[in-house]
């Protein structure tokens, strides 16, 4: 599944302007990729119309055919009384349930994965959600601030054990923090103002492989720097 966005444009109504104007990028089959910029600039709503919950806009979004496009975020509140356990069975088909306790064990919730889900800490519920989401069926999936309130090197092996695990698939993480960004995605879409052209400026991150050494400082810095100045 390639993802294409043509001269897309899109306002809120009563806006005072365009949110989106002329927005073009592309999106591989595959890999680790990343959604950056400033907060306003519509990260969140670009990603709600990606998976067909916003629409109203002008110019085209194309996925080739595919409608497995997945969209998970941070603080998403599922009912309180069920067990982790329980919510991941329900939403996981059974071929994929094999995978349930390694994701659990990786992503640090085995011991919490029989408690309520009221229960466990924000950052626990966002990582007992992304599991739920990984084990579904899908092409891409889009990872809005989904790893916010998970400490830094358990967001590190995370997303590393993603790299590993699903090789062919696509995913678009939404963040705010640019080192990781850099250090770990492979295309980085710097979104810009709608006032700025162009619009979306794509970025290589350093892309860091599972099994493999962090990059050189060098790289990393490099990497870094434009995404910032792209911003």
């Amino acid at each position: 599944m390639k993802l294409e966005v043509r001269n897309l444009g899109f306002s809120y109504p009563n806006a005072s302007g365009n949110l989106f104007s002329d927005l073009s990028f592309e999106l591989p089959a595959e890999g680790f990729h990343a959604l950056f910029g400033p907060s306003g600039v519509g990260k969140t709503t670009l990603a709600r119309m990606l998976t067909g919950e916003i629409r109203g806009f002008s110019g085209e979004i194309s996925l080739n055919g595919s409608r497995r496009v997945l969209y998970t975020y941070n603080l998403e509140r599922l009912p309180g009384w069920s067990s982790v356990r329980r919510h991941i069975e329900e939403t996981a088909p059974p071929a994929r349930r094999s995978q349930t306790e390694e994701l659990v064990t990786e992503f640090g919730i085995e011991g919490c994965v029989d408690s309520r889900f009221s229960r466990l800490s924000m950052g626990q519920q966002n990582r007992a959600n992304l599991v739920r989401y990984l084990l579904q069926e899908f092409e891409l999936l889009i990872m809005d601030e989904s790893l916010a309130n998970v400490d830094e090197l358990t967001r590190e092996k995370i997303i590393l054990k993603i790299k590993a695990l699903f090789p062919t698939r696509c995913f678009l993480y939404i963040s705010h923090n640019v080192a990781e960004v850099a250090r770990f995605c492979g295309r980085v879409l710097v979104l810009r103002g709608a006032s700025k052209t162009p619009q979306v400026i794509c970025v290589q991150g350093a892309d860091q492989a599972p099994e493999s050494p962090a990059p050189q400082p060098e790289r990393l810095e490099r990497a870094m720097l434009e995404i910032v100045h792209a911003a």
